[in-house]
């Protein structure tokens, strides 16, 4: 866990649609010990909106991190990225996208986008764990993140 001026805890934003893959990232987190408390929207219509703070999600806290996947439905991943990198106050949020494609049209388009990574997802549990582990260690305890804000 690491220090935030607005509320000492970074916050994690799970953008996904698959309630497996939300059950797993929990699982790990949890089994990881990961304390950053986790929020999940399970389309990029609803991601806009908790970032945007709109609506119900009027109270929503600023992520630390992104955690997107590219297939979403009613607005996909790769327009989520594109939001958020041309939104000066939202461009700051580190992007991890998490996706089950290895096309690398899609790697190349999400960098392209300002992804801050692209990592494919394992389908095993104890690799999909790792590399929840893995995310959360590099981007909460190696990186230094930009200050909560634009």
């Amino acid at each position: 866990m690491v220090s935030n001026a607005s509320d000492n805890i970074l916050h994690i934003l799970l953008v996904e649609d698959s309630p497996t893959d939300v059950m797993m990232t929990r699982e790990a987190l949890e089994y990881y010990k990961v304390l950053n408390p986790l929020h999940v929207v399970d389309d990029g219509v609803e991601a806009m909106a908790y970032l945007r703070r709109e609506g119900k999600h009027c109270a929503a806290p600023r992520p630390g991190l992104i955690i997107l996947d590219l297939n979403l439905p009613r607005k996909s991943g790769r327009e989520v990225l594109e939001d958020v990198k041309i939104d000066p106050e939202l461009m700051n949020i580190p992007v991890v996208v998490l996706t089950t494609s290895k096309s690398e049209e899609d790697v190349a388009r999400s960098y392209g986008l300002h992804a801050n990574c692209y990592i494919t997802k394992p389908v095993d549990f104890t690799k999909f764990a790792d590399v929840v582990r893995s995310i959360s260690e590099f981007w909460f305890g190696i990186v230094t993140l930009p200050p909560n804000g634009p």
